[in-house]
């Protein structure tokens, strides 16, 4: 079922890339090149997702010889995974944070900032790559690929919409006429909206399914609680620079989700994660004493 609604939300977001090509563009012709484009977005992602995303935040490639116990870290938690130990990157960034990406596990990778590595005690760190490994044993990654390209191109358009919209002009030929500047004014600023609902609804629920994922890994959901917390309040602080459409696949917002700012975060309020991972904890300890008796 979850598998279903992704697949329905991504071709909502395909969708909308068709329409703002027609407001944009105008006419058949409108459509036309808002098809190929997402057509190309889909391909495109699926192909070249992680090499997508590592760009958007300048990630480059971290040797075992310059982090030996972080890439020791990485291949134990692949093993218990079950999955191939992806590629390492670190981000030049002090802003905490991390995210994984790739469209399988045999092509992924985990990207860490300089940040979360000073930051973090070493348990803590283990739980945030163990949830990065879930979200590429779940194929979250590829998900959060697609989407975020796509949900970019949206905004690149909406913004020539803004633009467009000055100069429109009306012709009586329905399929010659130029682009409406009423719809040219809509995609500008529904466009984008719509866009990022679509992909709050796509992260949100796999944030709490990555987290509980990564208790198992480490069997230590307390350290990736902790790790939250310090991640919330280390990006309010500094928050890691890059494309806004690749939000969803940080572990944290990386702006302050308090207030309105939170009603269009990509992620669950963190102090409800924090909350799911101490339940989840005292659930494993339950089951642990009745093991024993």
């Amino acid at each position: 079922m979850n598998q279903f609604k992704t697949l329905a939300l991504l071709s909502l977001l395909s969708g909308l890339l068709v329409a703002i090509g027609y407001f944009v563009i105008g006419g058949s012709n409108g459509i036309i090149i808002g098809i190929v484009l997402a057509a190309v977005m889909n391909l495109g992602s699926w192909f070249f997702s992680d090499k997508i995303a590592l760009a958007a935040y300048g990630a480059q490639p971290l040797s075992p010889e310059q982090a030996p116990g972080l890439h020791a870290m990485l291949e134990r938690l692949s093993q218990r995974a079950g999955i191939p130990t992806p590629a390492l990157y670190v981000v030049p960034s002090p802003g905490a944070n991390a995210f994984a990406t790739g469209r399988d596990p045999q092509h992924a990778a985990v990207a860490v900032t300089e940040g979360i590595v000073n930051l973090l005690s070493e348990d803590e760190l283990e739980a945030v790559i163990g949830h990065e490994l879930t979200h590429i044993l779940n194929r979250d990654t590829l998900t959060q690929a697609v989407a975020a390209t796509i949900g970019g191109a949206i905004s690149q358009l909406a913004y020539m919409a803004q633009w467009a919209s000055m100069g429109a002009a009306y012709s009586r030929n329905d399929d010659r006429r130029g682009p409406n500047p009423i719809g040219l004014l809509l995609a500008a600023f529904l466009a984008p909206l719509a866009a990022t609902l679509i992909q709050m609804a796509i992260s949100r629920s796999r944030e709490f399914e990555a987290d509980a994922g990564a208790a198992k890994l480490t069997s230590n959901p307390r350290a990736l609680a902790s790790a939250l917390q310090k991640l919330e309040m280390g990006a309010q602080q500094v928050p890691i620079q890059g494309n806004p459409a690749f939000e969803p696949l940080l572990i944290v917002n990386s702006f302050s989700g308090e207030g309105l700012a939170n009603l269009f975060a990509t992620h669950p309020p963190t102090q409800a994660r924090i909350e799911r991972l101490l339940q989840l904890e005292r659930q494993m300890l339950s089951a642990d004493s009745a093991s024993l008796s």
